[in-house]
């Protein structure tokens, strides 16, 4: 059987290994695993949303409501925008589709950092687009600025902050920069971590309302699977000027999120107190990664987000990552990115004193 030929330049995405294959694999009980690999929240979703997930369970037979008002509702009120400028997917993931599907075909050429979230390629090449990527490891706006002089992208991705790396532009810097991009050229601003860059610098906070009144052309992506603890809900939402939001649409599906999801985000929304908690973990743990790696000698990436990404150079990365799978503790070899580089997600104070341990004595035996 033949597919489509630009599936041939197409790798798969590898996502973070799961607990499941550990269990299998190595016998170790569920319980004693700890997943620092997929950038969930380790004190996991509001009390309130799991209530409510229990609550509701017994009327999924019943198709959820697909103008998603409730959700649409609450995020207008948070964020101070109209509920005609908001698009809700299965995870911001599906609205990347969406936006690349809208707007770019075999002829059209889509410009992202040289290391950036993997989806992004994958969409572009699946229409036929060409992946232009800036020469840097971390965004760089001048870069950024150069290859869309030359290459004219219909659609630019800026990450902020960037996944897997974890470097964050300033929202300053951003809006110069988007100043400079033609009108026709959709821009995507994907928020996946804002959360975390806001509560640790402001400066670096994109606020989605003064975003997409400045510059029309902008989208803005959140997602409740990083600081709501939802990534199992499969959750997102896009903000944009009116006509972007509706060009979108055309492109959802019918019921493409579940009943269920959408009570859990509408709950975890309204629980900021649980957020607040989540944020301060982050805040308290992350020195303490950035500590070892200078004990270590280890290079890393200042961050942004819930996890840190260290620079290997005497380590691979496969043997610390297999090392410490092999014990239950999964994180992320980021060998598939061509790095010999890990990142590690921002734990509970028990999970990282349990990383810290095992990798000492990875160092013990070497």
């Amino acid at each position: 059987m033949t597919f489509n030929a630009a599936l041939d330049s197409i790798s798969t995405y590898e996502a973070g290994k799961p607990i499941e294959l550990v269990v299998r694999e190595f016998g170790i009980k569920e319980d004693e695993i700890i997943k620092l690999a997929s950038n969930e929240n380790p004190l996991g979703a509001s009390p309130k949303a799991l209530q409510s997930i229990i609550k509701n369970a017994p009327n999924i037979y019943l198709y959820p409501d697909d103008s998603m008002f409730a959700l649409k509702e609450s995020l207008s009120q948070h964020f101070q925008v109209s509920t005609n400028e908001i698009i809700i997917g299965a995870g911001s993931d599906q609205i990347i589709e969406f936006c690349i599907h809208a707007k770019a075909n075999e002829n059209s050429k889509i410009l992202m950092a040289k290391t950036t979230f993997a989806m992004y390629e994958i969409y572009s090449k699946a229409v036929g687009a060409k992946v232009i990527r800036t020469p840097g490891e971390v965004h760089n706006l001048a870069e950024f600025l150069e290859y869309y002089n030359t290459y004219h992208p219909s659609i630019i991705f800026l990450c902020v902050p960037n996944n897997p790396l974890g470097d964050c532009l300033d929202r300053v810097d951003i809006y110069k920069f988007l100043k400079q991009i033609n009108e026709d050229t959709l821009v995507i601003i994907d928020g996946a971590y804002q959360e975390y860059a806001k509560a640790k610098d402001n400066d670096k906070n994109i606020d989605p309302k003064e975003l997409i009144k400045s510059f029309p052309n902008a989208i803005y992506l959140g997602t409740f699977s990083k600081a709501y603890g939802l990534g199992g809900m499969r959750i997102g939402y896009g903000i944009a000027e009116k006509s972007i939001i509706k060009a979108l649409s055309k492109l959802r599906p019918p019921f493409n999120v579940t009943t269920l999801s959408l009570l859990a985000a509408l709950e975890a929304l309204k629980d900021q107190e649980h957020i607040q908690k989540s944020l301060q973990n982050n805040l308290e743990q992350m020195p303490y990664f950035e500590a070892f790696a200078k004990e270590q000698g280890f290079d890393y990436i200042p961050s942004y987000t819930n996890f840190i990404t260290y620079l290997l150079k005497e380590i691979d990365s496969t043997q610390i990552s297999d090392f410490l799978l092999q014990r239950g503790v999964i994180i992320r070899n980021l060998s598939s990115y061509g790095l010999n580089a890990i990142r590690i997600t921002i734990g509970t104070k028990e999970q990282n004193q349990k990383f810290f341990a095992l990798f000492h004595h990875f160092l013990s035996q070497r």
